[in-house]
């Protein structure tokens, strides 16, 4: 199994994630012009989709997606490494805020409760997918409405699910986390080493 992976994936963090883990990657991206459609059309909610159900399906068709793009470059068949990150409340899915005022409001609903973060890593061999899922929980503490304000004014939230970034300024509000910690920032390390040395893949 070649030791270079393809990541298809445009967040700087997973890239940095799998250099934490000495894994040799490139990255396979939509073309300019592409970029925003596809992402819109692969991560919209179905009604009624449960927060599991709907990371692995957005990681499978990000994965599919990478495939084709693949196959239309012409470019050396290499393993492909997918991922998507979730924040859930319940039964409800919190996304990438649209602007301001729907980051405020995510961050509000976040405020003094626990949350449950969910990323899906899935890898195409070539012949097979590997595929994996971490199920995180964060609890915030209480959020005044000011912090807030500062949060969402320096810009730390938009692109980011939930609108918040634990590596960020928002983990002085974060009092307790279960899981993986790598996982809420957007890559399980854990999970996608097995599912690497499962591929056989070098690092």
């Amino acid at each position: 199994m070649p030791d270079t992976l393809y990541l298809a994936s445009q967040s700087p963090r997973r890239r940095q994630l799998l250099d934490q883990l000495g894994v040799s990657h490139e990255l396979l991206l939509p073309a300019a012009g592409e970029e925003a459609d596809e992402a819109e059309a692969l991560e919209a909610v179905r009604p009624g989709e449960l927060p599991a159900a709907y990371v692995q399906r957005v990681t499978a068709l990000k994965l599919k997606a990478a495939r084709e793009r693949l196959r239309r470059r012409g470019l050396p068949e290499r393993p492909v490494l997918a991922a998507d990150t979730t924040v859930a409340l319940g039964r409800r899915i919190l996304g990438k805020p649209a602007d301001a005022d729907e980051a405020r409001a995510m961050l509000a609903s976040l405020s003094g409760r626990t949350h449950r973060v969910l990323t899906a890593v899935a890898l195409w061999t070539g012949r097979r997918t590997l595929a994996a899922l971490s199920d995180s929980r964060v609890h915030v503490a209480e959020l005044p409405a000011a912090a807030i304000d500062r949060y969402v004014a320096g810009g730390e939230p938009f692109g980011k699910a939930g609108a918040y970034a634990i590596q960020g300024a928002f983990a002085g509000w974060i009092t307790h986390i279960a899981g993986s910690h790598s996982g809420i920032m957007g890559l399980p390390l854990h999970e996608t080493a097995t599912i690497l040395r499962q591929a056989h893949v070098s690092f």
